[in-house]
C-alpha cells in the first residue's frame, strides 16, 4: 500500500509540474494521509521528489550538468625545466616498468623496477615510495607522478637514503648528447637543469625563429619573381 500512495504522489507531482494539477490537491492528500504515512516513506519521497525536481530544472535549461574534468596532462608545459629529450627518456623508463601497459606503475611493477635497479625496497618501503607522490591517491604512479619523483631530486626534496632519491639516482640515462655540462649521471642532469634558462621555451622560441625566416625568404623570392615577370611585359 506505501508504495501504492507514493506512486500515485509521484505521479500527481509530475503533473503539477506539467501545469496539468493545482499544487493545493496534493497538498491536500499529504493532509489527508500524513497521520498514516511512515517517517521512511515520507523520506524516500522527499528523495524522490528532489531527484524529479533536478531533472526537471536540467531539462528546462535552469541547472548545470556537471561534467568531470578532461584536463590534458602536457609534460613539456608543466615540467618546463626538463627538455624534450629528457623528457622522453623518462616516458622510455615508465614504459619500460609499466608491465601491464595501462599507463600506471603499480606496486609490484615498482617492486620489479626497484629490483632490476639493484636497491630492492621493502613492502612497506615502496608503499611509502608511491605515497610521497601518489596526489589522486590511487596507490600507483601515472606517468606525471613519476615524472614528479624527478623534479623532487633536482629540487633537493627527497631524503636522501629514500626510496624515491634512490630511484632517481639510478636511472641513469646517456646525457652526453644534451650537453648537459658534462653530467654523467640522470639525477645530477636534472640538478643542474634546474638552474639553467627555461630550456623548452628556448627550443620553442628557435623553432619559431627558424619559421618565421622561411616566411620572410619565401616572400622575398615570390617578390623577386613578380620583378623578374614584370621585366618581360
Amino acid at each position: 500500500m506505501a508504495t501504492d500512495e507514493l506512486s500515485s504522489k509521484l505521479n500527481r507531482r509530475l503533473q503539477i509540474e506539467e501545469g496539468a494539477e493545482q499544487a493545493e490537491a496534493i497538498d491536500e492528500i499529504e493532509h489527508q494521509n500524513g497521520s498514516a504515512e511512515k517517517p521512511s516513506t515520507a523520506n524516500a519521497d522527499t528523495e524522490l521528489g528532489a531527484k524529479l525536481q533536478r531533472r526537471g530544472e536540467l531539462n528546462d535549461g535552469l541547472a548545470e550538468h556537471h561534467q568531470p574534468s578532461m584536463k590534458v596532462f602536457n609534460p613539456y608545459t608543466e615540467f618546463k625545466e626538463f627538455s624534450r629529450k629528457q623528457i622522453k627518456d623518462m616516458e622510455k623508463i615508465f614504459k619500460t616498468y609499466d608491465a601491464g601497459n595501462d599507463n600506471f606503475i603499480d606496486l609490484m611493477e615498482l617492486k620489479l623496477m626497484m629490483e632490476k635497479l639493484g636497491a630492492p625496497q621493502t613492502h612497506l618501503g615502496l608503499k611509502n615510495m608511491i605515497k610521497e607522490v601518489d596526489e589522486d591517491l590511487d596507490n600507483k604512479l601515472s606517468f606525471r607522478e613519476f615524472l614528479l619523483i624527478f623534479r623532487k631530486a633536482a629540487a633537493g626534496e627527497l631524503a636522501e637514503d629514500s626510496g624515491l632519491s634512490v630511484l632517481a639516482r639510478l636511472s641513469e640515462i646517456d646525457v652526453s648528447t644534451e650537453g648537459v655540462k658534462g653530467a654523467k649521471t640522470f639525477f645530477e642532469a636534472k640538478v643542474q637543469a634546474i638552474n639553467e634558462s627555461n630550456r623548452f621555451e628556448e627550443e620553442i622560441r628557435q623553432e619559431q625563429e627558424a619559421k618565421k625566416k622561411q616566411a620572410e625568404e619565401q616572400k622575398q623570392r615570390r617578390a623577386a619573381f613578380k620583378e623578374l615577370q614584370s621585366t618581360f611585359k
